[in-house]
């Protein structure tokens, strides 16, 4: 049993509402655009080659398909558990504490992920070795997180401007080459592409992480589903357009060798400064992502404590900080105990495994829920319907299905 102190610090210390659209839209691009472009691209491009693009377009539709499922669930709920709340109300507890508890194992998992790419970088700047620096980079990270959501999101906003400004970089770069290579050039043909769209989707982790800030957020019915949307569109041009720009300056194979991808492409057109350049706005970005994954995976921790869904002391916030300081502490050692592992592309599919079956999952649960809660008021309906039956939402459910199947073949190493 808690303490009157302990229940009094649960349940009427609540978390601030301070997050407009544009901090949230920010928020969402931030995460997108730091984990996977930065992090993944030399990987994407062993598969694909110089049609790396493609794969970023076909996960680009995917997380649309799903983004808009999102959208709709998170008009509907108001919890900050997320895909608990809605698998728990389409289908059951048991299999909603499963698909939720995945979830939470991708947000870990993906920020151990992540932190990998960032050690990448900078173990091209400076003597550190790779897993000191994911370390470091996660403990760092935590600290913010514990400081407070304010301070995390004015980090953010400061590395997704810092982020943003080095692929524009890349585009730019990129331009007067555009149309100098085959672009459909596929060393391992099309299952080459789709192995490297279950890779790279991980770079599309994010969109559905700031459904976890709606306790946070001015309006959230409203401003959840726009940022959503907007969020995605922004980062699916972007990739698109830097992954053509990346392999038209620099062959494919030079870009899948490299420890540090976009760092070499700009240092082929503008020098080792240029290197060094794109290596440190790297930094920020995959130091972004890893912040704001740690930010959103700990709500959704403290949202399940709340239910009861999880240990009830993982719901108790800060009575300063007003942050959940339990939740923050007991995810920074998950997300080490993975940096452990060390083996960056490992990482990334496994986190892929559970956002694949999650999503899959999220889908079907508004298919669902479009019959047993058609009274329940929205603020935003997913487009595409055929009476109560949701188009986009099928779709949604069977390409996270088709995706998975390649995720486990990369496991496998078929």
């Amino acid at each position: 049993m808690f303490k009157r102190k302990q229940i009094l610090s649960v349940f009427v210390v609540g978390l601030k509402r301070t997050l407009g659209l544009f901090d949230v839209t920010v928020a969402s691009v931030g995460i997108i655009l730091g984990a996977g472009i930065y992090a993944l691209i030399g990987l994407a491009a062993q598969s694909s080659g110089n049609a790396t693009w493609l794969s970023f377009l076909i996960t680009a539709i995917i997380a649309i398909f799903t983004g808009l499922s999102y959208a709709e669930l998170s008009s509907m709920f108001k919890g900050d558990a997320g895909e608990y709340d809605y698998l728990h109300a389409a289908f059951n507890k048991p299999f909603a504490f499963v698909m939720a508890f995945s979830m939470i194992c991708a947000g870990f998992i993906s920020a151990a992920t992540v932190s990998l790419g960032f050690a990448g970088y900078i173990s091209n700047l400076l003597p550190i070795p790779v897993l000191t620096g994911a370390v470091l980079l996660v403990i760092v990270m935590t600290f913010i997180n514990f400081i407070g959501i304010q301070e995390s999101n004015k980090f953010n906003m400061i590395s997704t401007f810092i982020e943003f400004i080095g692929l524009a970089i890349i585009v730019v770069l990129g331009i007067p080459k555009l149309g100098s290579v085959n672009y459909l050039a596929m060393p391992h043909g099309f299952s080459g592409v789709f192995s490297s769209a279950a890779l790279v989707f991980f770079a599309y982790m994010g969109f559905e992480s700031i459904i976890k800030l709606r306790e946070e957020t001015k309006n959230p019915s409203v401003t959840i589903p726009k940022a959503l949307v907007y969020s995605i569109l922004i980062t699916s041009v972007l990739y698109v357009l830097v992954a053509m720009s990346a392999v038209s300056i620099v062959d494919w194979q030079v870009i899948a060798a490299s420890e540090a991808p976009l760092a070499t492409v700009a240092q082929a057109v503008l020098g080792s400064n240029a290197f060094t350049l794109l290596a440190i706005i790297a930094l920020f970005s995959t130091s972004n992502t890893v912040l704001i994954t740690l930010v959103t995976t700990s709500r959704m921790i403290y949202g399940m404590a709340k239910e009861k869904t999880l240990p009830a002391f993982l719901a108790e916030v800060h009575p300063t900080r007003k942050t959940p300081h339990l939740a923050i502490l007991v995810l920074m050692f998950l997300t080490l105990a993975f940096v452990l592992i060390g083996d960056i592309g490992l990482v990334a599919n496994l986190t892929n495994f559970f956002l694949f079956a999650t999503f899959a999952s999220v889908n079907l649960s508004l298919i669902v829920l479009r019959y047993k809660c058609k009274q329940t008021k929205r603020s935003f309906r997913c487009p595409g319907n055929i009476g109560q039956f949701s188009i986009i939402a099928f779709l949604g459910f069977l390409s996270s299905l088709f995706m998975l199947l390649y995720v486990v073949k990369n496991l496998l190493g078929f």
